[in-house]
């Protein structure tokens, strides 16, 4: 008994070392290579420049020039209402010149004295900027159409595979559907 479960072992395991399929590499001619794009977004940023006209601050920011005429004519105004009268009313006319100064100096230094007036409106430079997609067309891969012992096969290769491609071939029986045993 021994004997014929080591025959039996060793029927099985050789037939299924035949069963089992066999591969090795071949090659086959390469007929046409297509390459294959794709189109891909790619953003950037898109500036512009241009001048905006914006009504003007009531301030240039800077105290001295805002105020230098009003303090000059209040300084101005004072001294020349000083030189008027006697006494008390000095002391009136002294004040009463310099608030009249003080406006004079202020209506010339915004430019209103006299109907000259400055422009009301400034311009400056404005940057806008803002993204735009442009679409690329990139290489993606290569569709490739190929010819193996007559049969016509197609694949998609990211790089060209010259005239000839490497494929590799499985070979293994076909089983058949029906039992032997009847």
């Amino acid at each position: 008994m021994n004997r014929y479960a080591t025959v039996l072992a060793l029927l099985a395991t050789g037939s299924a070392a035949v069963a089992q399929a066999q591969t090795f590499v071949d090659q086959a001619r390469v007929q046409r290579v297509e390459p294959q794009y794709e189109n891909v977004t790619v953003p950037r940023q898109e500036c512009t420049t241009q001048w905006v006209t914006e009504p003007r601050a009531a301030g240039t920011g800077n105290v001295v020039r805002d105020y230098a005429p009003a303090l000059i004519g209040g300084v101005a105004g004072a001294a020349l209402g000083r030189q008027v009268g006697k006494g008390s009313g000095r002391d009136i006319a002294t004040v009463v010149g310099a608030v009249a100064g003080a406006y004079a100096g202020n209506s010339y230094g915004q430019g209103a004295l006299w109907g000259q007036q400055q422009p009301q409106y400034e311009q400056r430079q404005v940057q806008q900027c803002h993204t735009v997609n442009d679409v690329q067309r990139r290489l993606s891969g290569y569709r490739v159409h190929y010819d193996y012992r007559g049969q016509q096969h197609t694949t998609v290769l990211r790089e060209q595979p010259g005239a000839y491609l490497p494929v590799r071939v499985s070979v293994e029986p076909v089983q058949s559907t029906q039992t032997a045993w009847r």
